[in-house]
């Protein structure tokens, strides 16, 4: 630095040149280069004139053991005053090296006192090198604290400014910052995002009305998934569903049940009825499912409606979609492809009128806290950051429930997948089985590509017929698109309508092979048009789903 500084003479320029404030910044501090007067030599070093001068040592109380010395953080160590870790602009430090230590150069002398609109009272500094635990955030810190007398508490410096309330993603309704909880109003301690049991002693956030509580840091550890609640919406409700109904009830039983209703994609009534064994083969036309409990259906169409996916509001969050204040709009009559499962579907979809993407029904059921899986003892927990194997389908594991108890992950994916089934390798439904209980290899074998199988693996089966198949064997590509249904978009002049074809069907109109596949056929009697979905399909790339040999 003093090399440079000697060979090259200072070039001021005046604050605010606005030439200069997307073209380059310090090298020490990151900031524009015309928001103060600096200089920049040939060789393209620039430093601000403040920077230029910072003292190379200094003995600091933070550190006493050694001087510190002003160098580059190119290991990218935290800030032991502020905490912060900076990835990508790396700029100056006052570091020492054998110690691993650094300091940021304006954490060099921080504030004494701090106020902070969150707090009533101010924040004093207090320079220690003592560990302490942070009354705000539960953890530990050392080297630079601050402490409010008044309350009797000791914080990091970025805890100071923490904001008393946040909506989270993780909950449907905004959560408070306290120091302190009493045990006894809460039936469950465990942090709503990472599952480890929050100490109530220190800072956590919470709901009192659902007794959910988080660590502060997982709550606000990343900004895409919270936002803080001004004061003046501190007292908003979340979105009430009985107002947000989708559908009109037009009779009711002495049970109070809807028995005849209108909803908004239907032009006709729909009767209630639970008449599984007469209409189980036949699909819900919102998540696109089996018909397997009590449903809505019209006498005059094949149209079926899950009594759940009737209840749907015509707007709601969803928690895991990425943008942060939207809420979402049921559709219909599109094919659409899910941001969460990846697959195509012409069901019900929640469309963020944001980014414009797509969630279906089955996923924007997913819960982000416990929920039960038939072939597991124990409730599994969502986790944002797991290392593993799906113990379904075998693949590594990014994001998945898993069991806290025992050694059983199943990804999104997976845990998604119908639990009955129909395929023509068999006149019953199958079953997704979550183990295998022949013992014998001679059974582990696909019945439909008559290839082997991995027992632990999981698998769809037909108890009566002792049928077993892979999962991608069974449900193909396009397991969400209703066949019989219409296709409104492409250049044809006349209706298309989904069909499966055979192979000894006609050949398709654009790549001139049959082939036992999805397919779109004209409505029109006289009109011989038929195409592959494949070959119409402006979808072009492919599903994950087939990545996964199950």
């Amino acid at each position: 630095l003093e090399h440079v500084a000697l060979q090259h003479p200072l070039v001021f320029t005046e604050n605010g040149d606005e030439e200069l404030e997307d073209v380059a910044k310090c090298f020490g501090c990151w900031e524009p280069l015309a928001k103060y007067t600096h200089f920049s030599p040939d060789c393209g070093f620039n430093l601000h004139e403040k920077c230029a001068k910072l003292p190379f040592k200094l003995n600091h109380m933070c550190h006493r053991k050694h001087p510190l010395v002003l160098q580059f953080n190119s290991e990218g160590l935290s800030c032991k005053v502020c905490q912060e870790t900076r990835q990508i602009n790396i700029g100056f430090v006052y570091g020492c090296s054998p110690c691993n230590f650094s300091i940021h150069i304006e954490c060099v002398s921080p504030s004494p006192i701090i106020e902070d609109k969150s707090h009533q009272h101010p924040f004093s500094l207090i320079l220690r090198q003592a560990p302490f635990i942070c009354d705000a955030c539960g953890t530990e810190g050392n080297h630079a604290a601050y402490a409010c007398c008044t309350c009797n508490i000791i914080v990091h410096k970025k805890c100071i400014s923490l904001p008393h309330i946040i909506k989270s993603r993780w909950h449907d309704h905004p959560v408070s910052h306290t120091y302190v909880l009493h045990k006894e109003h809460f039936e469950r301690l465990d942090c709503m995002i990472c599952h480890i049991e929050v100490n109530t002693e220190y800072g956590s956030y919470y709901c009192v009305d659902c007794n959910i509580i988080f660590h502060v840091n997982c709550a606000t550890r990343d900004p895409d998934f919270f936002y803080v609640v001004s004061p003046e919406n501190e007292d908003e409700k979340p979105l009430d569903i009985s107002l947000n109904s989708i559908t009109n009830v037009l009779e009711r039983n002495d049970a109070g049940e809807a028995t005849i209703i209108e909803h908004f994609k239907h032009n006709h009534y729909l009767t209630l009825s639970d008449k599984i064994r007469e209409y189980g083969n036949k699909c819900c036309d919102g998540c696109m499912l089996l018909i397997s409990d009590s449903f809505y259906y019209c006498s005059e169409c094949e149209f079926f409606l899950h009594k759940a996916c009737a209840k749907l509001p015509k707007m709601k969050p969803i928690w895991f979609h990425p943008c942060q204040l939207a809420t979402l709009v049921l559709t219909s009559d599109n094919i659409f492809r899910c941001e969460l499962c990846d697959f195509l579907s012409n069901g019900f979809a929640y469309k963020c009128n944001e980014c414009g993407s797509h969630t279906c029904l089955r996923c924007q059921a997913i819960p982000p806290d416990a929920l039960s899986l038939p072939g597991h003892e124990h409730p599994l927990l969502f986790y944002f950051e797991l290392v593993g194997r799906c113990s379904a389908c075998g693949l590594d594991l990014v994001q998945a429930f898993s069991c806290k108890d025992c050694n059983y992950s199943v990804d999104f994916f997976c845990m998604l997948l119908p639990t009955r089934v129909s395929h023509k390798c068999d006149e019953h439904l199958l079953g997704l089985t979550y183990h295998d209980i022949h013992d014998y290899s001679k059974h582990h074998y696909c019945d439909i590509c008559e290839q082997k199988r991995d027992p632990k693996l999981w698998f769809y089966h037909c108890t009566t017929c002792d049928t077993s198949a892979h999962v991608n064997c069974v449900l193909g590509e396009y397991p969400f698109i209703k066949t019989g249904s219409i296709y409104k978009e492409g250049d044809h002049p006349h209706p298309l309508t989904f069909v499966k074809k055979l192979k000894l069907y006609p050949e398709c109109t654009k790549c001139g092979e049959p082939r036992e596949e999805l397919a779109l056929e004209c409505a029109e009697p006289e009109c011989n048009y038929l195409v592959h979905w494949k070959c119409m399909n402006p979808y072009s790339f492919r599903s994950r789903f087939r990545s996964r040999d199950f």
